[in-house]
């Protein structure tokens, strides 16, 4: 059996029967010869809906004519008619139809190349999710809740096991870069914008892993301060000056704040939260000390450039003796340096590395995080002395082993 030559249409015909047999009951195959582009963005609207919904999950196998006319629906059948005619003609499908009382009629169809359409739609490929789920679904994490979380999404739809996937995978990321916030603060880091974790997601987190261990709180956030001052609210003045080690503030607290007086002769800001204490119990007393509690959550920065406001003082930072501390120390001087204050780095150099009784092995995270800090800006050389001793000793440590 071959085909016909094209007819005007470009349309070729494959008989299917033996056409020398008299019977009205023939079948044959029509096909472009050669097929034609379609531009199928200057389609109708209603066309594209329709032709996604046909080849959504199609094959090259062939489907049944009534199937696709009850997917278009009897309000849609002109259209459907339509729409086949133009995708016989531009050579997307071959059409098979049956003579019967006089006339051709079309009873099956197969699309020649669904995922081209599918890709010039916008229609993802079938089963696409459920693939990806399969190759994510492979990670190992490095936290037991973690794992366990992410077991449990096999119960899930392939979509919504992928969406929670992600965010596994930004919390175990988030953890690694010792970052603390509220879900507002996580919610941009895991999908860039402060709004995108639903409740129903905000709620199985919260049931399935213990967020206080990865520094997501849904309390109101604290800032942890020592403040040698006395600070004006609408219902009087508070001596802050007088704790003898530090006070914990909300933001709405510091921004009802008003005045102050008895301004710092500087801010020591202060990492790791023991040796925060520490240093807060043992300070001078005309000093400020701050908690950095690790990547600067969005409520700290803003309650902090607030605090210089009302107290503006040069700075000393000290992080710990790691890729993520200079990489936080430089975050922290940010506030300082748009305040037009001056900072710079404390207890970070090498001499105090060297000191430490107990040190870990660089990560291939930290050798990549150092490989940007130092070709971003420069950096101040206190912390760019720090950098190099890190990379030549290929070793990390925690400032609490001596501050």
């Amino acid at each position: 059996m071959d085909w016909s030559p094209p007819d005007g249409d470009g349309v070729c015909t494959l008989r299917l029967d033996d056409p020398l047999r008299a019977s009205l009951k023939g079948q044959r195959r029509l096909r472009r010869g050669a097929p034609q582009p379609l531009d199928l963005d200057a389609w109708p609207t209603d066309e594209r809906q329709l032709l996604a919904g046909w080849v959504k999950r199609a094959s090259d196998k062939a489907v049944r004519h009534d199937t696709l006319l009850r997917a278009a629906g009897p309000h849609r059948a002109m259209l459907a008619d339509r729409l086949l005619d133009l995708l016989l003609h531009a050579g997307a499908i071959e059409i098979e139809e049956c003579h019967e009382r006089g006339h051709w009629w079309p009873r099956q169809l197969r699309f020649l190349d669904p995922a081209a359409l599918r890709r010039v739609l916008g229609v993802p490929e079938p089963d696409a999710d459920k693939n990806r789920w399969d190759q994510a679904r492979q990670r190992c994490f490095t936290h037991p809740e973690l794992d366990l979380a992410a077991q449990a999404l096999d119960a899930l739809p392939p979509a919504r096991a992928l969406a929670r996937h992600g965010l596994l995978v930004a919390l175990e990321a988030w953890q690694e870069q010792q970052r603390s916030g509220t879900w507002r603060d996580f919610s941009h880091f895991a999908r860039g914008d402060t709004k995108q974790i639903s409740d129903t997601e905000k709620t199985w987190l919260s049931s399935a892993l213990s967020l206080d261990d990865f520094g997501i709180s849904d309390h109101t956030p604290l800032l942890l301060v020592r403040l040698p001052t006395s600070v004006a609210l609408s219902g009087g003045t508070w001596p802050l000056g007088l704790v003898p080690d530090f006070v914990a503030l909300t933001p709405a607290t510091i921004n009802a704040m008003s005045a102050a007086t008895g301004a710092p002769s500087a801010w020591r800001l202060v990492e790791n939260r023991t040796s925060f204490e520490r240093v807060a119990r043992a300070c001078g007393p005309a000093e400020a000390v701050l908690w950095l509690p690790g990547y600067p959550p969005s409520w700290w920065r803003r309650s902090v450039t607030r605090l210089l406001d009302l107290l503006p003082a040069p700075a000393w930072i000290a992080c710990d003796p790691d890729p993520d501390g200079i990489a936080i120390a430089l975050q922290a001087g940010q506030l300082w340096t748009a305040a037009g204050l001056v900072w710079q780095p404390w207890r970070m150099d090498p001499a105090d590395f060297d000191s430490l009784p107990a040190k870990r092995p660089l990560s291939g995270r930290d050798q990549s995080l150092l490989d940007r800090l130092e070709v971003e800006a420069p950096l101040p050389p206190m912390l760019a002395a720090l950098a190099r001793t890190l990379r030549i000793q290929q070793l990390k440590g925690e400032q609490e082993g001596y501050l």
